[in-house]
């Protein structure tokens, strides 16, 4: 009997994603019957966690000492993922996590890994991480990448646009930066100090394959153009003259005029700034078009004036994902997503010594 197609999650409605029927549309060794490929086993999970409120389902599809790594520290196990969605819905009941794109590729030995960008809407009815209750409503992408194996999610990277959601929620970002990083020395704690591996470990170079095919070789000099002093030339050689291009702070942008302006910007702030590309993965669109996502890690110093003000000399790291709509060898569409916050964080530790 011939299979139908893998699910393709941004082109299939939501209802015939939750209701794909009985049948296995790929080998998914080790994940239950329910699901009958991996993008339906990513979807399927995060709607019966934040839609039906199945919380402490994440105790079956976390494993134990599963390792989350953000920006702004990490944290570990099942139990902590239960009680953060807890907290977060504390905060945003009515926050929903809107399926966008999965972009997935297969790990070997039974792990497959996906790519999840989110659109989430909420209105803030509790005390968040960002500050007191505002009752206002905000829009925020996420992007989850999940290392998952025998039924279970059992490392994860997270980047959510931390920066639209303070702007949205009305306060000032470098406010709550400061008050964060205030906090951090409390509980004798320095994000500048818990990144210490990290930095060592991105300035060491691309942890992953970027020439796996031409596409995917084509996104990774995108982004490394995204992150590098190179004339309009260079991004119009890679980007389509329509390219629309999402940025942290919910910037939108049309145009490789328009990242250039962005690029400059962001570089007169770290002009060191070094790139580490870290997974890599490709799925089929519409056509001959293709998606590729690049999880990456960055590098640099905040040693120029710009989008961060005055100079403050921290050495900091950066934790982003980006993905890509491929058309006709150039790139149509951007999201890039990191958390602003974090990196702000940072620098305000070390603007203001604390830690």
């Amino acid at each position: 009997m011939t299979r139908k197609p893998i699910t393709q999650v941004a082109t299939t409605d939501i209802q015939e994603m939750m209701n794909p029927g009985p049948v296995r549309r790929m080998d998914l060794p080790g994940f239950a019957d329910e699901f009958v490929d991996f993008p339906h086993y990513i979807i399927r999970i995060t709607e019966r966690i934040w839609h039906d409120r199945e919380v402490d389902k994440c105790l079956d599809w976390y494993a134990e000492d599963c390792a989350i790594h953000t920006m702004a520290g990490d944290i570990s196990g099942a139990q902590t993922v239960v009680d953060n969605t807890w907290a977060t819905l504390k905060a945003f009941p009515d926050r929903r996590l809107d399926a966008d794109n999965v972009i997935w590729s297969e790990e070997g030995e039974g792990a497959f890994y996906s790519s999840h960008l989110i659109t989430s809407k909420m209105t803030n009815e509790g005390p968040s991480e960002f500050g007191p209750v505002t009752g206002k409503q905000i829009r925020i992408q996420t992007i989850a990448e999940c290392l998952c194996k025998d039924n279970r999610v059992i490392e994860e990277w997270l980047v959510r646009d931390n920066l639209a959601a303070v702007q949205q929620l009305g306060f000032d970002p470098d406010r709550v930066a400061k008050d964060q990083a205030q906090k951090d020395k409390i509980n004798s704690f320095s994000l500048l100090d818990f990144h210490t591996d990290n930095r060592a470990a991105t300035a060491a170079g691309d942890q992953a394959k970027t020439d796996a095919s031409p596409t995917i070789t084509l996104a990774a000099n995108a982004l490394r153009l995204c992150f590098s002093q190179s004339g309009l030339d260079a991004l119009q050689d890679v980007y389509d003259f329509r390219v629309a291009a999402q940025f942290p702070g919910d910037v939108s942008l049309y145009g490789p005029d328009q990242i250039e302006t962005w690029r400059n910007s962001f570089l007169a702030a770290l002009p060191d700034l070094k790139l580490s590309i870290d997974h890599v993965a490709e799925t089929p669109y519409l056509g001959d078009a293709k998606d590729v996502s690049l999880r990456w890690s960055a590098v640099g110093t905040h040693s120029g004036a710009g989008c961060y003000g005055a100079p403050s000399e921290a050495p900091v790291y950066m934790l982003g994902v980006s993905h890509f709509r491929m058309m006709n060898a150039r790139v149509r569409e951007q999201v890039t997503v990191w958390d602003d916050i974090a990196l702000r964080r940072q620098i305000a530790t070390a603007r203001y010594q604390i830690g």
